[in-house]
């Protein structure tokens, strides 16, 4: 399924990935008010060079930042799931507790 919401964020070119200097992983620093800045290469990437919305999702041990904000991550993740996926994942995949989980 195709969720226009995250087009935006999205690379113009598949090799736009990979492009030369763009770096995937590094280090941010963090002020003591907590502030930080997002990569220039993931700015470039995300089309947030003028600004815009971004969402994290704390998982304990570490945050994942995500283009478009959580809204639009839930919006990409719900349309990915069709309708028999989502019954059969609210029917716990066959197992009763884990419907109840």
């Amino acid at each position: 399924m195709h969720n226009r919401a995250l087009d935006s964020y999205k690379a113009d070119d598949d090799l736009a990935l990979y492009a030369v200097g763009m770096e995937s992983t590094g280090d941010l620093r963090v002020s003591d008010r907590g502030q930080m800045s997002l990569p220039a290469s993931a700015r470039h990437r995300w089309n947030l060079d003028q600004g815009g919305r971004v969402g994290f999702l704390d998982l304990g041990d570490a945050i994942v930042i995500v283009p478009g904000g959580v809204d639009a991550l839930r919006d990409a993740l719900l349309s990915s799931v069709d309708d028999a996926t989502w019954k059969e994942a609210s029917a716990g995949f066959g197992d009763a507790d884990l419907a109840t989980e």
